[in-house]
């Protein structure tokens, strides 16, 4: 009983001092990704205590974090569009997209995919990782300095011809739904547009403005005009919250720091009455269950977003994991990460039920937890429940906050989650590519071209393309280094040490292939040259495949064609020390023993030469 309270007293500090922590940045999560605040407070709320509840990491507190909520800002914004900027409408969308996500993350941790995650490059998650604090940095800069284009006359102005042919383009889809044709019935379609009122323009226009000016590229965009047109009471209210969040620090780190500026810069700013910008009102009471989720849904919706899900849910495995292993190092215990996943998953998807926004394992605070006495899975509950207590007494208050200090907070998160070991390491790399007269390191291009594409294009297709392109310069390596040791000699050169007792005046007749490492898609081209290499003077081949310990389908093709070629060419091909996963692909295909027959393969050189000796002639 003393050790359970001695326990319980621990993740009672933990889970209380995470989910203080955890309070600015749900809200300020929420306001970034499109949904306002209180979608990043349910999301903490549910993901902290499901997933802490359900999962395999015992002192790991979850809830939105930088990656997920950029992610699901692109989501956000990409069906809000399709849906004329209705969040009424897209809400149910965005949420069974979440919703999929958390179930796929559940299916990931089922299957056992936990310990495969392990193998994505370092470069593709530094570069990602980067590109995070990009975009969280630059979308920030609008909201920091007051100007919010939807809101600009002038700019919004510049899209009513495009809103009228959007509007008029929707008219022509629903005529064509309803089986009207227009070309024969312009009456109708006059009339629908007829209908359309300088307010459907205006909210149309403004859709299209906001759009236009979303993202890195968006925000870059438009900066001219916020620049002349800041409004400096925001601008110092973000500035000021992002001062306390790095000068506090410096005084103590007991207190978070964003928590202190949160209240510091919102308090001075309500109690002077200053005419500042507030957040999205936070509804008060229990979440409620968005049933629109089930009741509206429609597979067609969806479709388009499955990959994106996909994407979604690995991207949260990642993050969850990573963390894990920060906290199995600081607490010497070991995570169970399929567990995890499914934990996880749960936690999304009842976050997205009841409107959350998705979110991981968050890092600062599970070393908060564990720093602050965190030992059980109890530790995240609580966090959880203690932000569902804020939600309930405090919900009108917090609706009082300045949107510029969240977007003080989400710059200094911006600036933290960059990979600054990534980035300085990058003058150190090793330059493994000749392009020309440059001198290029794989890894690099790798980093930087996952960096720059999420940042100004796509996210989910930045890290699709950065995993391929690290696949490919991993399987060129392999295979330039299994090709290097895959030359066709004859016996009296270099021949491997249980070599020596081939008959030397058979050296003319008999050449020797020696495979070394796996044969495979990446080392196929080369291995399939070995007919053209053998002289024409020589009666018969040995692959000593003693090494091989892999043979993919590619390699089992390029190996059949070689003995095809060499059968063709009237040369006998013997085969030495097949392992036992080559020979079962090998027997599937009947190359054993139709094209070679069992008395050509030997279990080892011993057996071969005495072979050799008796079937051999030398004819020279």
């Amino acid at each position: 009983m003393k050790n359970f309270f001695a326990h319980f007293r621990g993740d009672l500090f933990g889970g209380i001092t995470a989910g203080i922590v955890a309070l600015p940045l749900a809200l300020a999560f929420g306001v970034s990704s499109g949904l306002g605040p209180s979608a990043g407070l349910y999301g903490a709320i549910f993901i902290s205590f499901f997933a802490a509840l359900f999962g395999g990491t015992n002192t790991q507190i979850s809830g939105p974090t930088a990656p997920m909520t950029a992610v699901s800002m692109v989501i956000i914004a990409g069906i809000l569009a399709v849906n004329d900027g209705d969040v009424g409408k897209a809400l149910p969308i965005i949420l069974a997209v979440f919703l999929l996500a958390g179930l796929m993350q559940i299916g990931l941790g089922i299957i056992g995919l936990g310990k495969y995650i392990k193998y994505i490059p370092y470069p593709v998650v530094s570069g990602f990782m980067t590109a995070i604090g990009v975009i969280i940095l630059v979308t920030q800069i609008l909201p920091a300095v007051g100007y919010y284009p939807k809101e600009d006359n002038d700019y919004v102005s510049e899209y009513i011809p495009a809103a009228e042919e959007e509007i008029l383009e929707n008219i022509l889809k629903e005529e064509a739904g309803e089986g009207i044709l227009v070309l024969e019935d312009f009456e109708e379609t006059i009339r629908r547009a007829e209908m359309t009122t300088e307010a459907d323009i205006l909210k149309e226009s403004q859709t299209l403005a906001a759009k236009d000016a979303s993202g890195v590229v968006g925000t870059i965009k438009v900066l001219p005009r916020a620049l002349k047109n800041i409004d400096w009471l925001e601008l110092a209210l973000a500035l000021a919250t992002i001062f306390i969040i790095y000068g506090f620090k410096r005084i103590t780190t007991a207190v978070p720091s964003t928590l202190v500026a949160l209240i510091v810069v919102s308090g001075v700013a309500f109690g002077f009455g200053l005419d500042y910008r507030p957040i999205e009102q936070i509804p008060e009471g229990l979440p409620i269950l968005q049933m629109d989720i089930f009741t509206q849904f429609k597979l067609t919706a969806i479709t388009p977003y499955i990959f994106t899900a996909l994407t979604l849910a690995l991207l949260g495995a990642i993050d969850s994991l990573l963390t894990s292993v920060v906290a199995d190092n600081m607490t010497n215990t070991k995570h169970k990460p399929n567990k995890e996943l499914v934990g996880q998953g749960i936690g999304n998807s009842i976050a997205a039920v009841f409107g959350g926004i998705p979110g991981a394992g968050a890092t600062i605070r599970t070393v908060v937890n564990i720093n602050s006495g965190g030992k059980t899975r109890l530790s995240g509950m609580i966090a959880g429940v203690l932000l569902l207590l804020i939600l309930l007494a405090l919900g009108p208050v917090a609706s009082q906050i300045p949107a510029a200090v969240l977007a003080g907070i989400l710059v200094t998160v911006g600036i933290g989650v960059m990979d600054y070991k990534g980035l300085k390491a990058i003058p150190y790399l090793p330059k493994d590519i000749k392009l020309g007269p440059l001198k290029l390191s794989s890894e690099v291009i790798i980093m930087l071209t996952v960096l720059v594409l999420s940042s100004i294009w796509n996210l989910v297709y930045a890290v699709g393309i950065g995993l391929v392109i690290a696949s490919l310069m991993f399987m060129k390596k392999i295979g330039d280094l299994t090709a290097k040791r895959s030359d066709v000699k004859p016996l009296h050169e270099q021949p491997w040490a249980d070599e020596k007792g081939f008959p030397k005046k058979l050296k003319e007749e008999v050449v020797i292939k020696h495979i070394k490492g796996p044969l495979f898609f990446g080392s196929t081209s080369d291995f399939q040259q070995l007919a053209l290499q053998i002289p024409h003077f020589a009666s018969t081949v040995v692959i000593r495949m003693d090494r091989m310990q892999y043979m993919d389908q590619s390699g089992l093709y390029a190996m059949e064609d070689v003995l095809q070629d060499l059968k063709r060419n009237g040369k006998t091909a013997l085969l030495v020390g097949i392992l036992d996963q080559p020979r079962y692909m090998m027997e599937r295909i009947d190359i054993i023993p139709d094209l070679i027959p069992e008395e050509h393969v030997f279990e080892n050189v011993d057996d071969c030469i005495d072979w050799v000796k008796e079937n051999v002639e030398d004819v020279v």
